[in-house]
């Protein structure tokens, strides 16, 4: 007689094992989680730790009510302006805007490096002004590495390109970072007027920022030769134009004056009009930008609560109250210490509430600091962490004893020539 086995069948291959009966099954809950928080990284880690410590401060009652709601105030519209443009900047990237200007430059570049470098500069540049630094380290980064890859060059050097400029191009329009929403709105300049203080200051970083690229990154191939693309035939025509003409009415209403939350948020919407009939499939809550609001507001909150214990004082002394040269010098350096160990926003937020009201030329100087000096740790900006993020995901990696030293060497440079300019036009 034929011997019956046993032994239980194991499952077929390539099919998950299932739980045995009786124990519960860990995994299911975690299957039907949201995909975006299934794939938390350390961003996202980092975003909900600093919201939960600002509410621990409010809760414990380190930081007043009162204040904590008026810190919420003041930032909730900053927030609706980031989040509706990093949903305007997502949607018309994957309407292929991006990919079309890229790879439009290095067709004009001719195969020349030094040339491509110009161009590629001027693109970070121009996007960060308009579509802020975060947006640049989002979504400029991918296309940058894309480029590479396409021309077979290497990709650190644009990536490092992409990274320097989202910070040190940051300083020109309100728009081009919170840093300078909030100061813009403290000092009650509007977009002309703040962009005239700025001018001198950010040509004078870009102008540094750039020679400190081609030396320290670019100049090894500068003789070598890439070959030129074909033109790049976006997917959808129909998108790529909505989109691409929502960027010019999003510049166009910051030129006007229009409030930055309403412009933002009315282009944002138009685009995404535009994708639920044309492509639906590519809305869905994974554009909302969580981690960028929840983290501001941790970091607002966070600040705040440690400045009414301590870091005021610290940072008065530091800072000083001389509204002259030396002042404004001064709050420049620290500006630019204190984001590399902290992060800008809250080294902003922490400077701005010991700069004594009046001395408008030294905020400035404390803005400088903050925006062009967080090049040399990765936590000193979000934009940093956006782009490392982006690295990461495209497996690139970053050198970082020479990413520390060159960050070093660029934010000196860069903080030491734009000071100066700014007090061109100190009034």
């Amino acid at each position: 007689m034929e011997e019956v086995s046993t032994a239980v069948a194991g499952p077929a291959p390539g099919r998950p094992v299932p739980p045995p009966v009786g124990r519960p099954d860990w995994r299911r809950p975690l299957r039907r989680m949201p995909a975006v928080l299934r794939r938390a990284g350390t961003l996202d880690g980092l975003a909900v730790a600093a919201l939960a410590a600002g509410a621990l401060s409010v809760a414990t009652g380190l930081l007043p009510t009162a204040d904590a709601l008026a810190t919420v105030g003041r930032t909730g519209p900053l927030l609706v302006f980031l989040v509706a443009v990093v949903v305007l900047a997502e949607l018309t990237a994957r309407a292929q805007v991006f990919d079309a200007v890229a790879v439009r430059i290095a067709i004009l570049g001719r195969g020349r490096r030094w040339a491509l470098f110009a161009l590629l500069v001027t693109f970070a540049t121009l996007t960060t002004i308009f579509l802020n630094l975060d947006t640049t380290a989002v979504l400029l980064t991918p296309v940058m590495l894309a480029v590479a890859a396409r021309l077979g060059i290497a990709a650190l050097p644009l990536a490092m390109t992409t990274v320097w400029l989202a910070n040190t191009a940051s300083l020109l329009l309100p728009v081009s970072n919170l840093t300078n929403l909030l100061a813009a709105d403290r000092l009650g300049l509007p977009v002309a007027a703040f962009a005239g203080r700025m001018a001198a200051p950010q040509l004078v970083a870009v102008l540094a920022t750039a020679a400190c690229l081609w030396l320290l990154h670019w100049r090894q191939d500068a003789a070598a030769r890439y070959p030129v693309p074909v033109p790049h035939r976006p997917a959808d025509p129909v998108l790529f134009r909505v989109a691409a003409a929502a960027c010019v009415l999003f510049v166009a209403g910051i030129v006007a004056g229009v409030t930055l939350a309403a412009v933002s948020v009315v282009c944002a919407v138009v685009v995404l009009v535009a994708f639920a009939v044309r492509d639906r499939a590519a809305i869905g809550w994974s554009l909302l930008p969580w981690r960028l609001p929840v983290l501001v507001t941790g970091l607002f909150l966070i600040v705040e609560t440690v400045g009414r214990h301590g870091l005021s004082r610290l940072l008065a002394a530091l800072v000083g109250t001389d509204p002259g040269p030396a002042g404004i010098g001064l709050a420049a350096a620290v500006g630019a210490v204190l984001a590399n160990l902290l992060n800008n926003l809250p080294a902003y937020v922490a400077g701005e509430a010991v700069v004594p009201a009046g001395h408008t030329d030294q905020l400035l100087g404390l803005l400088v600091g903050v925006n062009v000096g967080p090049l040399v740790l990765p936590w000193a900006s979000l934009a940093t962490l956006l782009w490392l993020e982006r690295c990461r995901a495209a497996g690139l990696a970053v050198p970082w004893r020479r990413f520390l030293l060159t960050g070093l060497v660029t934010a000196v440079v860069v903080l030491a020539t734009a000071v100066p300019a700014l007090l061109l036009t100190a009034g």
